[in-house]
């Protein structure tokens, strides 16, 4: 098994904790591995990913009332299905807007290896 041992002086530690804080990795030691290992850190913000777990959950909320609903009364409300229809294509749009930007950012990352 091989060991490394990073040595910082205390002027060298100011540009590591500060790119530490840009890529959101809270912990020093993860940063500075992660570092070693891959040699980049790559840190992804996308709200459209918070949006669509909102958007599932809203989903699931009202399937599971509209299953509620079928289960007592025998029958189903066509204003219900919409509404899940709806949902749905909000759904799948958010997909395709995170799809197309991961697919931007594996661009960019494949050129800049080139």
């Amino acid at each position: 098994m091989r060991y490394y041992v990073f040595v910082r002086t205390v002027v060298k530690v100011k540009i590591p904790r500060r790119r530490q804080a840009q890529t959101g990795i809270k912990n020093l030691r993860a940063y500075l591995l992660k570092m070693a290992i891959d040699g980049r850190v790559i840190h992804i913000e996308l709200e459209s990913v918070n949006e669509m777990v909102r958007l599932l959950g809203n989903a699931t909320n009202n399937i599971n009332q509209v299953a509620r609903k079928v289960n007592e009364t025998g029958s189903v409300h066509l204003p219900d299905i919409e509404n899940i229809q709806a949902r749905q294509e909000e759904i799948w749009v958010q997909q395709k807007e995170i799809l197309r930007r991961l697919c931007n950012i594996m661009d960019v990352l494949h050129t800049k290896t080139k």
